[in-house]
C-alpha cells in the first residue's frame, strides 16, 4: 500500500475478509453463505477522551482478526483496495484460531 491511513479517535480500519464462492470440492457457495461477517484490522486510532481528558484506548490492535456487525461501515478505497472504517465500540469481537 502505498499510502498509510491512520484513524483518529477511537475508528478502526479494516479490511473485510472475503469468504470463498466454492467448496474445496468444488461446490459454488452461495453469497451469503459465510458464518462470520470478519475482517482484519489494519490500523486504530489513539483512542477516545473520557470526561476528565483522558484517553480509552480502542480495544483492538493492527493484525487482529475481529467480528463485524451487518452494516459496512464507511467505505473508502486506496489503492484499488476497498476498507472499512468503524467505531471500536461497534465491533463485535475478535475471533481466534
Amino acid at each position: 500500500m502505498a499510502k498509510r491511513i491512520l484513524p483518529t479517535l477511537n475508528r478502526v480500519l479494516i479490511e473485510r475478509i472475503v469468504s470463498p464462492s466454492k467448496s474445496s470440492a468444488g461446490i459454488l457457495l452461495p453469497e451469503k453463505s459465510s458464518k462470520f461477517n470478519s475482517g482484519k484490522v489494519i490500523a486504530v486510532g489513539p483512542g477516545a477522551l473520557d470526561s476528565h481528558g483522558k484517553t480509552i484506548p480502542v480495544a483492538f490492535k493492527e493484525g487482529d482478526t475481529v467480528l463485524l456487525p451487518d452494516h459496512e461501515g464507511r467505505v473508502i478505497k486506496l489503492d484499488e483496495k476497498e476498507f472499512h472504517f468503524y467505531w471500536d465500540e461497534d465491533i463485535l469481537g475478535t475471533l481466534h484460531d
